[in-house]
């Protein structure tokens, strides 16, 4: 079992402290969707544990199975088993989707255990299908030229293909229609097992309905202030943050478009 744990942390952008002491623990074989209003610092919290640095730790650790992250570079913490499916994926000019892969594939495996070309194209060709992908994409260069839906579909095929311990994956339902979304979800629930965990980052309960997590945290002022099970995420959908504030006592503006749940944030 894989565990990723979050203890205390606090996280400042540009001197401003976005996360004020978050608590966290994901388990291999475990489904976790984080919500909450806008500004509340959920993608935060996805940069802090990839080690983006933009995002200072002040206080508090990440933990993957008991090493502290802040040990690690970027791309020591992705050989190690995490993975983030970005909002906003990049575009990469001369290196192909294929090319792209094969390298982040091989980065997790020792230099004498290199995956075969045959072998991956045969992976490659099966979860592209998997996943409603065009044949022509595979040629493409990354990202580049790519709708929103392709970017979103290609960062899950990335996901299949690396087959990560623990998947962060910030708001990948954001901008796609039904029928995109069914078929990210699909990739998602492909992995789930034993071997593997997420966490996504979501604005709505309906990526939930074709998801269903295992638990459902809520972020309010830059700390977890409720966990709860998939009922939590329908309650919210139908009430809004504002109820739940007052439930729990705290002082946190929010919004109108917030209080009604109509929309998330960062």
């Amino acid at each position: 079992m894989t565990t990723l744990k979050i203890e205390d942390l606090h996280v400042s952008v540009a001197n401003k402290e976005i996360l004020k002491g978050v608590n966290l623990t994901v388990n291999t074989g475990e489904m976790h969707a984080i919500m909450g209003p806008n500004g509340t610092g959920k993608s935060t919290l996805s940069q802090a544990i990839m080690g983006h640095p933009a995002y200072t730790i002040t206080q508090g650790r990440i933990l993957l199975d008991g090493k502290d992250l802040a040990d690690m570079t970027v791309d020591e913490r992705a050989r190690a088993g995490l993975f983030l499916a970005m909002q906003y994926p990049s575009e990469i000019q001369g290196v192909t989707n294929a090319e792209f892969m094969r390298a982040a594939v091989n980065a997790r495996r020792p230099e004498d255990d290199q995956i075969d070309l045959m072998t991956f194209i045969k992976d490659l060709d099966e979860k592209r299908e998997f996943l409603s992908m065009s044949k022509e994409m595979a040629g493409r260069y990354l990202n580049e030229g790519f709708s929103g839906g392709e970017k979103k579909r290609n960062e899950i095929l990335q996901m299949m293909m690396i087959k990560p311990q623990i998947a962060i994956l910030d708001e990948i339902d954001s901008g796609l229609d039904i029928d995109a979304l069914k078929v990210v979800s699909r990739g998602v629930n492909s992995m789930r097992g034993a071997n593997f965990a997420t966490l996504m980052i979501t604005h709505y309960q309906r990526l939930l309905d074709y998801i269903v997590p295992d638990f459902v945290h809520v972020m309010m002022g830059g700390r977890v202030v409720k966990t709860g099970g998939p009922e939590l995420a329908k309650k919210l959908e139908a009430e809004g943050y504002a109820g739940l504030r007052d439930e729990l006592g705290l002082d946190i503006v929010l919004t109108d478009e917030d209080a009604d749940g109509t929309k998330g944030g960062q």
